[in-house]
């Protein structure tokens, strides 16, 4: 094989690489923060509130909001493969756990002098309603057959409300400073506390997928869910679970939010964080439609999307204007993925090796 052929070999396994375009969106965001100020780059250490000794700068910010993405990207994934639909309450079941969950550690007092139960007891608390709300979710899309945006539009609609009735609309604030270590720095440790939260998750899914047939298994259903039947899978069952995989996934980023200001604000909470969750999925490659994943893509694109976001706020765009960007991501993204995209990009490559060749 001559070496003109093993380049374009090497180039086609390249871009045909899943990670690839995760990988170069990262590469460009970064090219394009370096020309504009070199000092994006920049961590230093310094005294954060408590005065404590912590790292700060963009890229910690990245690490620090990129962990609670990436979090709830591994469920959106899951979601994704095995429904071929995206699940749109995120943002409201966050906003139902992280209530739940702060009435538990309150006691159903606003203005508590020291809290009522453990935080670990309020936290397995916001696991199983999170659960319970991706449950509800699951058997809408598995057992009633309803398209799984229709389906979660349900808690999306009703969720805020559902979260300020839980605590009578009142806004309860956790009186021990502690609970802020998981949103925010463990004292001696200069690393955002979700950075170490979001890696303990990335080893459970990568233990769950590696020594259970679960990825098989949401694959083979999002393929083709009537050859999985005859196969021995259950849709059913698969589908509610990845739906209360997401659930557990919600509870812990509720942990996160609720953590980082020891309060909860029901209408703002978390808000269209779903939209940031599905992207991170498409951007790592992923079929919206379902099917095969790629849960380290995803991860990937979750931290590539807080780069873009953290990007923006450095150009000093407004928070309005946040979506409108990425809806322009979401466009590009969706029209290369089309199938009649890809093969006349696929076709106006062959034309131009064989044009190289006959020259």
């Amino acid at each position: 094989m001559s070496k003109t052929k093993e380049k374009d070999s090497f180039l086609r396994r390249l871009v045909s690489n899943q990670m690839f375009i995760p990988l170069m969106a990262l590469v460009l965001l970064a090219i394009i923060n370096l020309i504009h100020d070199p000092s994006f780059f920049k961590i230093s250490m310094g005294l954060n509130n408590a005065g404590n000794h912590v790292l700060s700068g963009y890229l910690i910010t990245i690490l620090d909001y990129g962990s609670e993405l990436a979090i709830l990207a591994i469920g959106m994934t899951l979601v994704t493969a095995a429904s071929g639909g995206q699940d749109i309450s995120v943002g409201a079941t966050i906003a139902i756990a992280g209530s739940a969950m702060l009435h538990v550690l309150c006691g159903g007092v606003a203005r508590p002098t020291e809290v009522a139960t453990p935080v670990i007891v309020a936290f397995l608390v916001a696991c199983l309603v999170g659960m319970l709300c991706g449950l509800f979710n699951g058997a809408l899309v598995a057992i009633f057959k309803i398209q799984p945006m229709i389906a979660t539009l349900i808690l999306f609609t009703a969720g805020r409300s559902i979260a300020a009735w839980i605590n009578n609309n009142e806004l309860p604030i956790v009186p021990d400073p502690k609970f802020g270590y998981f949103g925010g720095f463990i004292p001696g440790v200069p690393i955002p506390t979700t950075v170490f939260i979001a890696a303990a998750c990335i080893v459970v899914i990568a233990l769950v997928l590696k020594f259970t047939n679960l990825g098989l298994y949401t694959q083979a259903v999002g393929i083709n869910e009537k050859s999985s039947r005859l196969n021995g899978i259950n849709p059913t069952l698969i589908k509610i679970l990845a739906f209360v995989i997401l659930g557990l996934c919600v509870a812990v980023a509720a942990l996160i939010k609720v953590s980082r200001l020891s309060t909860i604000n029901y209408s703002v909470i978390a808000k269209d964080i779903e939209m940031d969750a599905i992207l991170a999925v498409a951007l790592g490659g992923n079929s919206l439609s379902g099917g095969k994943f790629n849960i380290w893509a995803s991860i990937l694109g979750a931290y590539v999307i807080q780069f873009l976001t953290t990007t923006l706020y450095k150009f000093e765009v407004s928070s309005d204007a946040l979506a409108a960007y990425k809806a322009v991501v979401v466009i590009l993204l969706v029209v290369f993925s089309a199938p009649s995209v890809r093969e006349y990009l696929g076709r106006f490559g062959k034309q131009l090796r064989a044009k190289k060749e006959v020259a």
